[in-house]
């Protein structure tokens, strides 16, 4: 069973879409090659007043994908030499999505948009079939003791908000 995640499975709460892609397929087609690997580790960002979201700050050229309706991909870059996947999510106007941090055989963010060749052509494309790249369900359910929920990872800076559960990561 293949079934593309359509607007409907991402216009819900940021955790919600989290925990949810666990288990589901990150499908990327460049030319005739097509390469789906499993989620395995994501990270939730809750809108304007999660400190460790881009969208705390308001509303940015850079960030203004976020805004959008869930089903959209917001590609960011960092550092100077890193594209970062993530998935808008919940409904318009309310800036939330979802960070992809590892796929089945890669694990960290910079190392997936790497592999996948990500970069800023996907950013604020629909997560679509007709895009190149988007999202799975092939029937894998994942049991709440396979996942280990933490705290995200370098942000530091944003305080109380760096330390909530809303990392979520296959065991």
């Amino acid at each position: 069973m293949r079934r593309i995640l359509g607007p409907r499975f991402f216009r819900r709460d940021a955790l919600t879409v989290a925990r949810a892609l666990l288990g589901k397929f990150l499908v990327r087609r460049v030319g005739r090659k097509e390469t789906a690997l499993m989620i395995t580790d994501v990270e939730a960002y809750l809108g304007l007043e999660d400190k460790a979201s881009h969208a705390s700050r308001g509303k940015t050229k850079r960030n203004a994908p976020m805004f959008a309706a869930g089903g959209r991909w917001y590609v960011y870059f960092t550092y100077g030499m890193h594209w970062i996947l993530n998935a808008v999510t919940g409904p318009e106007g309310h800036p939330s999505g979802v960070m992809f941090r590892g796929l089945e055989g890669l694990q960290g963010p910079a190392r997936l948009t790497k592999a996948l060749r990500i970069s800023k052509r996907q950013n604020d494309t629909p997560i679509a079939r007709a895009t190149g790249l988007w999202i799975e369900d092939r029937g894998v359910r994942v049991p709440k003791s396979r996942i280990k929920r933490g705290p995200r990872i370098g942000v530091d800076y944003a305080g109380d908000w760096a330390k909530k559960p809303y990392r979520f990561k296959l065991l």
